[in-house]
């Protein structure tokens, strides 16, 4: 197994790190959680910030595996400048889509965790390595990357259009288009201007 690059590592020591200090201070979750507008309890730095807390050891776990398994080789391609871009992209739509959502259903819950970047990660991984086949955990069937993204943000669309189930659906949707977005803009491709020939 080829060693985790500095940044992927970095990233999921601090994460375990801010979920232990959350066990022991709840007020964590006031500051740095991702609050609706509507609260009065949203402050700027919440865009960023909530990724890297977490709702529970298995959301804290999940997201982990899923920036190994993805992120890791993605670091190693794009070296770690173009890799935190590329996160703070998907972080940062998912913010956007999450307070969106929220201020539309009238919600005055906060968002944690990783998951927005972790699927901005998914989608890219799907489309740089469309044929590597992966193993995923649920369910334990091999698929290719390109279908692995296609099953997960149709799951992702259908569960957040069924309702609230606690999950942020339309934040993970917001992390693929930013990603996608990302992706788009380094390719000089529409919307952000056509490829040079």
């Amino acid at each position: 197994m080829p060693p985790i690059p500095p940044v992927t590592r970095n990233l999921m020591l601090i994460c375990t790190a801010v979920f232990c200090l959350q066990l022991f201070t709840p007020l964590l979750d006031a500051f740095f959680a991702l609050w609706p507008v509507a609260s009065g309890r949203f402050l700027p730095w919440q865009v960023v910030s909530y990724g890297f807390l977490h709702g529970g050891m298995g959301h804290l776990f999940f997201n982990m595996l899923g920036l190994w398994m993805f992120g890791s080789e993605l670091e190693r391609l794009w070296g770690p400048k173009r890799y935190l871009q590329f996160l703070l992209a998907g972080v940062l739509a998912a913010a956007v889509a999450q307070l969106l959502i929220t201020y539309l259903a009238g919600s005055r819950y906060p968002t944690v965790g990783a998951s927005g970047g972790l699927f901005a990660l998914l989608l890219a991984f799907g489309m740089l390595f469309p044929n590597r086949v992966i193993m995923p955990l649920f369910p334990p069937i091999p698929m290719k990357a390109r279908t692995f993204v296609m099953v997960f943000g149709a799951l992702e669309l259908g569960l957040g259009l069924m309702g609230s189930s606690g999950v942020a659906h339309f934040a993970h949707l917001g992390g693929m288009v930013g990603g996608w977005l990302m992706i788009r803009y380094w390719r000089r491709q529409p919307p952000f201007g056509s490829r040079r020939r």
